[in-house]
């Protein structure tokens, strides 16, 4: 009985809690007018609307409640646009109100106490570590520097499908991507490759892996207020002990460049670390960057691209698969520009329009980050809504590029949209055409876009010229891809791509 009267009393504080916050929330639109939105739940909000793949579930209350609504995760209030007119007037009309990233408890631990660049706030640090990025670390000078890394990794990979190829065995595409990503991305970082499975490379690989599932990992806390300091999840545990594993092994590295550094390296190719200890003693920098802004840069460089390079290239080879038009296609242009004597290189790229335009559609489609995250920094008025400061604002640019009034069949995968009357692509996808975000738009873009395009266009043509993948195993035509979504924040694959090799070249002969 004494149960009972617990439970009825917990209800009708539950139930008053509920209709409390609705009554002060339509008192407070009397004199604010913000964006429509569902029916708040006490406590959680709208947590329950998100389900596991957030950019659909955002998807379907746009289309109920219009391009910009209002949301409550927990006690934090969101905004969510998923119109192009509505993302240009938060990314470039009032960027700088949405010039911050919301920071969650992981972002903030891995991102050593807010060291870390991704998610720093906009003020003097950020402008100065995007100046570095843009002037030292992905310069096309840079970028040109590591070519020899690139051109090598995208060998091997090739080297790897050609043995398989000969051995009729299948591969896993994807983890295969993943890795070589990785590889030149930690060689143009710290000079040290990922692959293999022991020592050294399989700790760097599974460090890698856990930082990323931590860093998107659902955490209550960040919500809730009321769980910071329980811990409900286990998460902060797993952040402080993956936190050490990765300052163990970053510290490592800094000590072995420092070493090096005092003894002669010639005239090798600087990699990333060595720039940035570079500046780190230059005493006329702008600012002065200590060794946790270094390994949390670092941090940030392996969070960003390898996944997600790796994932655009993944998506870009299924949807081929599934439109043998499109890959005959793309073929006969590497075949007419190209040839079959010699194997395709970067600077190919720019002579292969199609090529090009096949990989847009397929981040039209498939944005690797379907979501881009910010967060207002001051009060501000769009379309007529009132917009907090403090909100956070999700825009959701897996809609923006299925938006039936800017795409023509935008479900269809149709490469050609992208190509103008002179044969040549259009649509830049460095955020200047806001129906089309791939890569995010303004101060906050993705500052890797460069190298990411890179990558997967010339591996993507690579693999195009010399293979032809068979999902069934037994190199025999027919058979489609299964195109499902994993659940997450990003947009991974439901099922693995696996797929069987058939050499059309082989690439080695084909090296100059």
């Amino acid at each position: 009985m004494e149960l009972l009267s617990y439970t009825i009393l917990f209800l009708i504080s539950l139930v008053s809690t509920f209709l409390a916050l609705n009554f002060f929330s339509k008192t407070r639109a009397k004199t604010r007018h913000y964006p429509p939105g569902p029916l708040a739940l006490p406590i959680i909000g709208h947590m329950h609307l998100f389900g596991s793949s957030p950019h659909h579930a955002l998807y379907n209350l746009a289309k109920r409640y219009g391009e910009i609504i209002s949301i409550r995760l927990g006690s934090v209030p969101y905004i969510i646009v998923s119109s192009p007119e509505a993302a240009r007037e938060f990314l470039r009309t009032h960027e700088l109100a949405f010039a911050y990233r919301p920071q969650s408890i992981a972002t903030r631990y891995l991102g050593y106490g807010g060291h870390g660049f991704a998610f720093a706030p906009y003020g003097p640090y950020w402008k100065f570590m995007k100046k570095l990025c843009m002037s030292e670390l992905l310069s096309g000078r840079s970028l040109g520097n590591f070519l020899p890394i690139k051109r090598e990794e995208i060998q091997g990979f090739l080297q790897l499908l050609s043995i398989a190829s000969a051995d009729n065995k299948s591969v896993n595409i994807g983890e295969e991507l993943q890795l070589m990503v990785g590889n030149v991305i930690w060689r143009m970082s710290m000079s040290r490759r990922c692959s293999g499975n022991e020592g050294e490379a399989k700790e760097i690989r599974m460090l890698v892996n856990d930082v990323s599932k931590l860093q998107i990992e659902f955490n209550i806390a960040d919500y809730i207020g009321f769980f910071r300091n329980i811990d409900l999840q286990g998460l902060g545990k797993r952040l402080e002990v993956t936190h050490q594993r990765f300052d163990k092994k970053m510290e490592e590295i800094v000590r072995e460049h420092e070493e090096k550094k005092e003894k002669e390296r010639g005239e090798s190719v600087k990699d990333l670390m060595d720039i940035l200890l570079e500046i780190s003693e230059d005493e006329s920098a702008d600012m002065k960057l200590t060794r946790e802004h270094i390994k949390a840069f670092i941090r940030d460089i392996f969070g960003a691209g390898t996944a997600t390079t790796a994932l655009g290239m993944e998506w870009t080879l299924a949807e081929l698969i599934n439109n043998p038009r499109v890959l005959k296609k793309a073929r006969d242009e590497i075949d007419s520009v190209v040839g079959k004597h010699r194997l395709v290189q970067e600077s190919d790229i720019l002579n292969l329009p199609y090529m090009q335009a096949i990989v847009k559609e397929t981040l039209r489609l498939h944005p690797t980050d379907p979501i881009i995250l910010r967060e207002s920094i001051q009060d501000c008025k769009i379309n007529g809504y009132d917009i907090p400061a403090k909100s956070g604002v999700f825009i959701n640019i897996w809609a923006v590029g299925r938006d039936p009034n800017h795409w023509e069949n935008p479900l269809d995968f149709h490469p050609e949209r992208f190509i103008d009357e002179n044969g040549q692509t259009q649509i830049d996808l460095r955020g200047q055409h806001y129906h089309f975000l791939p890569f995010g738009s303004g101060r906050r873009g993705c500052p890797g876009t460069t190298l990411a395009l890179q990558l997967i266009e010339t591996t993507i043509a690579a693999m195009v010229q010399c293979f032809n993948l068979k999902i069934d195993g037994n190199g025999e035509e027919g058979g489609t891809v299964d195109m499902s979504e994993a659940p997450g924040l990003t947009l991974y694959r439901a099922q693995p791509l696996i797929c069987l090799p058939v050499a059309r070249l082989d690439p080695l002969p084909l090296v100059e």
